[in-house]
């Protein structure tokens, strides 16, 4: 395995992901580092994050939005994100093996990684 080279820049971003529990954006993150006091440059900010993620340190979520959001929960696990706010919060029932066999076998691919996103209405949208 590589050595993994966080510089400080990286690891201020990595502690920032760390920290969040609602999957912050690139922008998020961005805005959250401003709030501590560290102005760096919107390239910096992506080009660690894509660092962080081909280093296995976070996830990045393509949950049907324009902008990718980040988790800093590496291991297998799966998403919801309400239709109404926004908001996206993680699913940690597995999946059932014989529906990942099923997929395999009718598409002929071997399957290493699960990205599903699940769509409702949180408990604060549902709430008249």
């Amino acid at each position: 395995m590589n050595k993994i080279n966080l510089t400080t820049q990286r690891k201020a971003i990595f502690e920032i992901i760390q920290e969040a529990h609602d999957h912050p954006t690139a922008g998020d993150v961005i805005e959250r580092l401003r709030l501590k006091g560290k102005q760096y440059a919107y390239g910096t900010v992506y080009n660690s994050l894509r660092y962080l993620t081909d280093s296995g340190l976070i996830r990045e979520l393509k949950l049907g939005e324009t902008a990718s959001r980040y988790d800093a929960r590496t291991e297998d696990h799966q998403h919801i994100v309400c239709t109404q706010c926004g908001r996206v919060d993680e699913v940690m029932a597995e999946l059932p093996s014989d529906w990942l066999n099923q997929i395999a076998q009718d598409t002929g691919y071997t399957v290493h990684e699960t990205q599903i996103v699940i769509e409702g209405v949180c408990k604060s949208c549902a709430t008249p």
